[in-house]
């Protein structure tokens, strides 16, 4: 059988023909950022789908965390009769997956079938394709962006099982108190993420630094950052793996950005731009600051746009639990230079300057904060906003300082009410991920909290 022409297929044939893979999972990210998909053999994949495509329900990128869908969507799987969309294998991101024995792994693009009336073109609301679209007008400026997330996680002692089976209710942390930066008291907690930060290495990811947070059981690992695609493809693969590693080590682990009400799971997201020859342009050594002036209404575009963008850094209830006073995570909207009490902070110096947006928890779905922080900067880049003063005191407490959506609610109603946005990403992907966020609201406010069964089961 012949080989697409590539070099990731011919390392995949010949892994293949030698035993060591036979299987490749094409997997897309949906809405939430995880990674869905189906197995096929190596011989199915190269003869047909790496080349043809693979059909995959459109559902996929129509769907809650329950996979329910409904109408509502751009895409309307009920009344579509639930066909298929197109994943094209995107063969840069092919690796295999040493968690998963014999396995290969490779992220996909969306697009539609023929017969569809938009036959060959993307799925637009697509979060890659979402990316994409911001990457790409930021070359029409000569630019190019370079991304890193940080994650943090907590990891519990208990079994994914038998976390479901009491309700994620009295869970064992793998830590029992704040071991920020502590290279003891880790017993329980270093196996588990010491198999998961060499795997993943060996999984293609470049481990920069490591270490333990400051809620009982919470990590972080910071991979190095890379062109801002496939700093998001490795995050979302690393989502993933760390998931099933945890699940084999006999133990969980969650980036909910909300667990209890200790402190959150962040996703830190340092962002910088370079020309599109790797020049360095966010810097000038011969300003005060060492800012260029495009760096400065780069800045700008962020805190203008925070408001309307928030949705995509922070898409679910849970998201806003952590953006509250007393957190240590933003509630304002400013920016401060090497300040971790602003939601944009501005660290390095000459290549290395870079925004770290800090709005973002681990529930974030990475192509889409990426892309929002990337919009947020050309929309400051376009119309040279001006910056105001860096704040140099603690944000946080600061009541002079605009506030962020302080609900799923409010973020909701910035996002669909916005010109700024629909102008940016289209009315079309506005109104699919208001669709998303109703349906989040809409599933909670159904629910019956404990909260509320503690406060009015006996007294009420």
């Amino acid at each position: 059988m012949s080989t697409p022409t590539h070099q990731a297929y011919e390392r995949l044939r010949a892994d293949a023909d030698a035993g060591r893979i036979d299987e490749v999972i094409v997997a897309v990210p949906d809405l939430q950022g995880r990674l869905q998909g189906s197995r096929l053999s190596v011989d199915h994949f190269l003869g047909e789908a790496a080349q043809d495509g693979f059909g995959a329900c459109v559902y996929l990128l129509a769907s809650d965390v329950e996979m329910g869908t409904g109408p509502g969507y751009a895409i309307d799987a009920w009344n579509s009769g639930f066909g298929d969309f197109l994943l094209r294998p995107d063969p840069a991101t092919l690796r295999t997956l040493p968690w998963d024995d014999r396995t290969a792994l490779v992220l996909a693009d969306t697009e539609w079938p023929a017969g569809h009336e938009e036959a060959g073109r993307p799925v637009g609301i697509a979060p890659r394709h979402v990316l994409r679209t911001q990457l790409d007008r930021l070359a029409d400026h000569g630019l190019t962006a370079f991304a890193g997330t940080e994650l943090e996680f907590l990891v519990f002692t208990d079994t994914y099982r038998d976390a479901w089976d009491r309700r994620y209710h009295a869970l064992e942390p793998a830590t029992r108190y704040n071991v920020d930066y502590a290279l003891q008291g880790l017993g329980t907690l270093e196996p588990v993420v010491r198999r998961i930060r060499r795997e993943m290495v060996r999984a293609g990811l470049t481990m920069e630094t490591a270490r333990a947070e400051c809620h009982p059981g919470q990590y972080e690992i910071v991979f190095r950052y890379d062109e801002a695609m496939t700093t998001c493809d490795h995050h979302v693969l690393f989502k993933n793996g760390a998931k099933q590693i945890a699940a084999q080590e006999g133990v969980a682990l969650t980036f909910m950005p909300k667990y209890d009400e200790g402190e959150g799971n962040s996703c830190h997201i340092h962002l910088s731009l370079r020309g599109t020859d790797g020049t360095p342009v966010l810097a000038d050594p011969a300003a005060d600051d060492g800012m260029s002036d495009l760096m400065r209404h780069f800045v700008a575009g962020q805190l203008a746009c925070l408001p309307d963008f928030a949705l995509l850094m922070a898409p679910n209830i849970n998201s806003y639990k952590r953006l509250q006073p007393g957190a240590f995570a933003p509630t304002g909207i400013t920016w401060g230079r090497d300040n971790r009490t602003c939601p944009v902070r501005v660290v390095g110096s000459g290549a290395s300057l870079r925004i770290e947006h800090r709005v973002p928890g681990g529930d974030a779905n990475p192509y889409l904060a990426v892309a929002a922080a990337v919009a947020a900067g050309l929309h400051g880049i376009e119309n040279r906003l001006p910056l105001p003063a860096p704040h140099a005191a603690n944000a946080l407490a600061d009541p002079d300082v605009p506030r962020l959506p302080t609900t799923l609610t409010e973020a909701l109603h910035r996002w669909e009410t916005s010109e700024t946005a629909a102008k940016v990403f289209g009315e079309t992907v506005v109104g699919h991920y208001a669709q998303a966020a109703r349906t989040e609201l809409a599933a909670f406010e159904t629910a019956v909290t404990d909260w509320e069964r503690v406060r009015g089961f006996e007294r009420l």
